[in-house]
Order: structure tokens, then C-alpha cells, then sequence
């Protein structure tokens, strides 16, 4: 009786540490994230503001091809903001909205988060605004496909349930950074939902920031961040334990001439490790288009160096 009333009591004060903590991080995030309804097109979705001079981040298919939307705080707040810049590849956007925000939600590190860890998804679903759901980060570095036919990479799967309206929201770890923007969830398929990482978010909004458009080398990959073993990290000569498998290569692509193939690791480039999906998405930036680029690759036969040459992404 005994054991079972302190088991009770134990279990008591860990939901109540879990409920403070999920708490704690919507007071944190909440009053940064937003409405946002395309004017004169239909449809709306969620954003969160990242700079007080009115930076807000949410998806591109949430503003599609709109150039004006109507932004929403939680205090009912109604500003005007224009689109910036878009980048399908990754259904990131970027608008500008009018006056001045006193709660932002900086974007932090999703390369600090681990599987298991507490996500928490703020948006406005189903019309219904500001609301808050929780789960964990159920796998880390996913591919998924976008709705335009584009496969986005560095992307966090999680059981925090999310349905239409949630998209362009935060997706927000147990220390109240946000790690990434809710983009999607499977139809038909149960508890699972996706977001993309922070980390490539913060390269998107920064090339949207300094040229209006993300430029982009393109070698024709998906990939998935994965585990590398210990004896091909130090046959490729990297410090890391992990980088990137390819999923797929697409023929006729720079990827395809240079002989990369399905389940290719790509542990470096020109020397670099390459630690995840972020990185590569990263380093193939547009000072790579038309310049050679030394991939180190595993395969079961070895380490190899494979010379790939990227050309500029089109959209």
C-alpha cells in the first residue's frame, strides 16, 4: 500500500514537471505566433514573428502565390504584410508584417534535438486559434515529399498532432526554442507529422533576406541523415558519427553523371563533413554551381572521392 501511494505520488509530480514544462514553453512561444489569411485569395494557416520589425516565418503553401496577406496576433491584433520571398523546396515563406512586435520566437538549433524529446506544436487548426498539442520527436533528418512534387530534406517527424490551419506554425522543444516550422501531416495515416528543421529554415530565411530568393546548387539527391560507423569515419577521415545516405538520385542529374547511386554516404564535401541534411542543404549553396565538387563517399567496397558538379536549381 505503501509502494503504491509513493508510486502515485511520483507519477504525480512527473506529469506535473511534464505539464510545466510544456506550459512554460507556449508562454514563451505563444504570443509570437500568428494567423495568416491570403487577402483576396482564401485560405489561411499559421506563422510565428522572428524579429520585432515584423519578420515572420510560416509556409509557402500557406501564402501560395499571394503577395498580400492579413497577419493576426493572439490579442486580436490585424496588421497588413507582403511577401518576401518563397522557396517551394522547402514550403518555407517569409513576410513582412506592418508595425512593430514586441514578442518574437527566434529560431534556435534543431541540431541539438534527439529522438524522444518533448515537441510541441502551436498553431491554429481547424479555425480553431492558438492551439497548443504535444508529443515527442519521433525520427530526425526524414525526406518527405511537398505538395508540389518536391522532396524536402531535414525534415522532424513527430506524433504532436497537427491538422489543417497548423501549418506555418512553430514546432517548439521543452526548453521553449523553436526548432522547427510545422509543415504537413500524412493523411490517412495516424499520429504522424512533420516539420522542417530550424536550422535549414534560418538558411532559407537568410538567402530570402539578402536576394529576395533562395539560390541553390542542385545535383539531383534526396537524402536522409544517418549513423556512420566508426571504421568509415575514419577511412573518410571525418571526427563525426554521422552523415548522409542517399535515398534517391535522379537520372540525368549531376548526382547520376558522376556515378552517385542509392545508398551512397556522403561523409564530406571539398573536405567538410557532412553531419546531416541540414549540412548539405547548406553547402550546396550557389557559389557550387558550375564548379567541381569532391564528394567523399562509403560504400560497402570502400572510400571513395566522387567529382560532382552542380548546376542552378530551377523552380
Amino acid at each position: 500500500m505503501a509502494f503504491a501511494a509513493e508510486k502515485l505520488q511520483s507519477d504525480g509530480a512527473l506529469l506535473d514537471a511534464y505539464s510545466a514544462t510544456v506550459a512554460d514553453a507556449v508562454d514563451r512561444i505563444g504570443p509570437a505566433v500568428c494567423r495568416i489569411e491570403r487577402i483576396g485569395a482564401g485560405g489561411h494557416g499559421s506563422g510565428f514573428v522572428i524579429a520585432q520589425d515584423g519578420l515572420v516565418v510560416t509556409n509557402f503553401h500557406v501564402v501560395g502565390d499571394a503577395r498580400d496577406v492579413r497577419v493576426t496576433m493572439p490579442d486580436g491584433a490585424s496588421r497588413e504584410g507582403r511577401v518576401l520571398g518563397r522557396d517551394p523546396d522547402t514550403d518555407i515563406a517569409l513576410v513582412r508584417a506592418d508595425g512593430s512586435f514586441a514578442d518574437v520566437a527566434p529560431l534556435g538549433d534543431s541540431k541539438r534535438l534527439r529522438r524522444g524529446q518533448i515537441a510541441i506544436a502551436i498553431g491554429n487548426p481547424l479555425g480553431f486559434e492558438w492551439t497548443v498539442t504535444a508529443g515527442v520527436v519521433s525520427a530526425l533528418g526524414r525526406s518527405m515529399r511537398a505538395s508540389t512534387g518536391r522532396l524536402i530534406d531535414d525534415v522532424i517527424q513527430t506524433d504532436a498532432a497537427l491538422n489543417p490551419g497548423n501549418s506555418g506554425g512553430p514546432l517548439v522543444s521543452s526548453a521553449g526554442e523553436v526548432v522547427g516550422v510545422n509543415t504537413a501531416m500524412i493523411h490517412g495515416a495516424q499520429g504522424i507529422a512533420f516539420a522542417v528543421a530550424s536550422n535549414t529554415a534560418n538558411f532559407v530565411i537568410s538567402e530570402i533576406i539578402r536576394f529576395g530568393r533562395v539560390r541553390r546548387a542542385f545535383i539531383g539527391v534526396s537524402a536522409d541523415t544517418t549513423n556512420l560507423p566508426r571504421r568509415a569515419a575514419l577511412l573518410s577521415q571525418v571526427t563525426t558519427n554521422t552523415a548522409v545516405r542517399l535515398r534517391s538520385v535522379e537520372k540525368n542529374s549531376p548526382a547520376a553523371r558522376a556515378g552517385l547511386k542509392e545508398g551512397d554516404i556522403i561523409a564530406a564535401i571539398d573536405g567538410r563533413p557532412v553531419t546531416g541534411v541540414d549540412d548539405l542543404v547548406r553547402m550546396l549553396d550557389a557559389e557550387r554551381i558550375g564548379r567541381e565538387t569532391l564528394c567523399t563517399v562509403v560504400r560497402r567496397t570502400g572510400v571513395s572521392q566522387v567529382a560532382v558538379t552542380p548546376v542552378a536549381r530551377t523552380n
